[in-house]
């Protein structure tokens, strides 16, 4: 009888650790998704390679 209750215990520990890791990483992704949608747009920093550029049919270059 003893192993049992050794074994029970040690089933226990594992389960209550997987439930704490279980739980911070649920935290951790409520936090990340909260940063990202509070995060302000960064002003000025516009690829420059498509600044400037609509969407549609662009007008000819003049040659």
């Amino acid at each position: 009888m003893a192993n049992r209750s050794t074994n029970t215990f040690k089933k226990k520990e594992r389960e209550e650790a997987k439930r704490r890791k279980r739980i911070a990483k649920e935290a951790k992704k409520l936090e990340r998704k909260d940063l990202k949608e509070n995060k302000d747009p960064v002003a000025g920093e516009e690829d420059p390679d498509i600044a400037g550029i609509v969407p549609g049919p662009q007008p000819r270059p003049e040659v």
